[in-house]
């Protein structure tokens, strides 16, 4: 549609400047006039505006005054009309546009909400659209709005604003994720997510050392340093390189390149004993080898006994090839 508008667009200027060239060439040979007098007299008839003519005129000069006239209204006319249509259409668009980002935010729940769309948060809503977990990016900078992948619903406002928290769904979200590059940005969001929220889990960056305690006390669960991560990521390919890159193979991008999973332990309730980890005999199963159980309390075991014993509401951490983290999906319904 708005290249349709462009068109007439085109069009309507086209036609304007034809008969400004014809008024301008027909003054000079109808009436004999110079260039800046022909253009004057063209001016001053295609806009109606009645200033005094520049000179005597015959009958020619007055017979094509008239037909100049005819055509300037109608041309003027149509490109009035052409761009009025463009404005309104185009304040439409944009209207009908947003009332579908909120009539989809309105749908989600439990759905992650990314404060921030820089660098870091960037990258992490392209980590969320590999593993299909629907969220609701805010930014504040227009231009970055304009400029992002339209499957994405982004809310333009200041994440500050409870008003644009509950109109990304806070209330319904599970996850909120905090990108903005100013820590204390960072930490009047947690306060004012936490407020909204209190069963909310809520990462937040941080870029100072100091800034760690203050958002965990402000109600982040996890605190991230972008900038000591990938410092202490530098110095173990220094320190154990081969360890490094293979732990850079395991995958967690796509459904295709997935290496590790975690997998609840309600999921694999009622198709097997989950009485304990050698029960669940995954790697006979799938190939997939379990390398970490996660305790109902948050504590984690890192290769876990076979005997260990499966309690409700904890979680497995398995390793495998892609074609194995699919077959384990498939086998037990997990997605």
């Amino acid at each position: 549609m708005i290249k349709l508008f462009r068109s007439k667009i085109y069009l309507s200027i086209a036609l304007l400047l034809t008969v400004l060239i014809i008024g301008i060439i027909g003054y000079r040979y109808f009436s004999g006039l110079s260039w800046v007098d022909a253009l004057y007299m063209t001016i001053i008839t295609v806009t109606t505006v009645g200033f005094t003519e520049v000179g005597p005129m015959d009958d020619r000069g007055k017979i094509f005054t008239v037909v100049l006239i005819a055509f300037s209204v109608f041309i003027f006319a149509y490109a009035i009309s052409v761009i009025t249509e463009y404005i309104l259409g185009k304040n439409s668009l944009q209207l009908l546009k947003k009332k579908k980002v909120k009539n989809k935010i309105d749908g989600l729940d439990n759905h992650v909400i990314l404060c921030g769309f820089g660098r870091n948060g960037m990258q992490a809503a392209e980590r969320l659209k590999a593993y299909k977990k629907p969220f609701v990016v805010i930014e504040r900078d227009h231009e970055v709005v304009l400029k992002h992948d339209p499957d994405i619903l982004f809310i333009e406002g200041d994440a500050n604003e409870d008003d644009v928290l509950k109109e990304a769904g806070i209330e319904r979200a599970q996850y909120l994720i905090v990108a903005l590059p100013d820590d204390a940005a960072n930490l009047f969001v947690v306060l004012s997510a936490r407020q909204l929220n209190k069963d909310l889990f809520i990462i937040s960056r941080a870029s100072l050392v100091t800034s760690q305690k203050k958002l965990r006390l402000a109600g982040a669960n996890k605190v991230i340093m972008p900038d000591k991560i990938g410092g202490d990521h530098m110095a173990s390919l220094v320190v154990m390189p081969d360890l490094i890159t293979f732990m850079d193979k395991l995958s967690t991008e796509g459904e295709n390149t997935t290496n590790l999973e975690e997998v609840s332990i309600e999921d694999f309730e009622g198709q097997v004993d989950c009485g304990s980890i050698r029960d669940l005999d995954l790697r006979n199963k799938t190939g997939c080898t379990i390398i970490g159980y996660i305790e109902p309390n948050g504590n984690y075991i890192i290769n876990p006994e076979a005997d260990t014993k499966l309690e409700p509401k904890s979680k497995v951490i398995v390793l495998g090839r892609p074609e194995q983290i699919n077959k384990l999906n498939e086998m037990f319904n997990i997605g």
